[in-house]
């Protein structure tokens, strides 16, 4: 696997991309797989209701580098990124701005014309939309957090944390690299961590059975109980986490607000 340094030395060798004239505008998501994706109607809703003269679309693609072919469509104006590319993303992109180059993960690509050469520009919006999403149930003794998830949206999620002064903890299946194990997660562990965020696709449509395999036991009503899963609307997770008092919190919000803030990055 790509260091991040060395993505980035890759990155900043790219030129810009050619293209040609455009049509309607196109925006889309680029993932594996998108069934469980709110992203294309919330647009084209958007798109219908502002009489916007664009399209919204899943580019649902199975292996990274088929992305190439995406960017060189030319009525493509601007991309959000999923699971599980985020982070994989980067080697194909001329920039990354500052926010999305410290946590290296780019849920949104901005492509900027110049005739018919494009350039395309990474940034993270997850940061927007999770800070907006948690930051009104946080109160004073909500002092720690245990991540569930290693991935692109978890790094997101742990730089709007320490952001708002929260240390943090890492759990995933297997323990290493700064991260425990789900089998070393004990009932205390999970009780001195007073918010607890769920960045994996666990309980994610059609998987709605499924749950990070952790001691809910360890929660209570001083816990957030956070997943970043919209469909369900309540998935797995949070439902035993809302048995034993927690305040729970799904995605939505948050997909929301990352999806506006991009649409501002896509216009400015």
């Amino acid at each position: 696997m790509l260091s991040i340094r060395s993505m980035y030395q890759k990155m900043s060798n790219r030129c810009w991309w050619k293209s040609t004239a455009m049509a309607t505008k196109i925006f889309g998501l680029i993932g594996y797989p998108l069934g469980h994706s709110f992203s294309r109607k919330f647009f084209n809703n958007k798109f219908r209701n502002e009489d916007i003269d664009a399209e919204y679309r899943n580019f649902e693609i199975d292996d990274i580098s088929l992305a190439e072919n995406i960017f060189l469509q030319s009525e493509i104006c601007g991309l959000n990124v999923t699971i599980p590319y985020k982070q994989q993303i980067i080697p194909l992109l001329n920039e990354v701005d500052k926010d999305a180059q410290a946590i290296g993960s780019v849920n949104v690509i901005k492509f900027v014309r110049k005739g018919e050469l494009v350039k395309t520009i990474g940034f993270n919006t997850d940061i927007i939309g999770f800070h907006d999403s948690i930051a009104p149930h946080i109160r004073s003794h909500h002092k720690s957090a245990l991540i569930l998830g290693t991935g692109g949206a978890s790094k997101a999620v742990a730089h709007c944390l320490r952001s708002l002064g929260i240390s943090i903890d890492f759990a995933s299946r297997t323990s290493g690299n700064g991260k425990m194990a789900y089998t070393d997660l004990t009932e205390q562990i999970v009780s001195s961590h007073q918010i607890i965020v769920n960045t994996t696709p666990l309980g994610m449509f059609p998987n709605v059975d499924a749950c990070p395999d952790i001691p809910y036991q360890g929660i209570s009503s001083s816990h957030i109980c956070f997943d970043l899963t919209y469909n369900p609307a309540e998935t797995l997770f949070l439902r035993k986490s809302k048995q034993y008092g927690a305040d729970t919190i799904n995605g939505m919000e948050m997909l929301i607000g990352q999806a506006l803030a991009a649409w501002r990055i896509w216009n400015d």
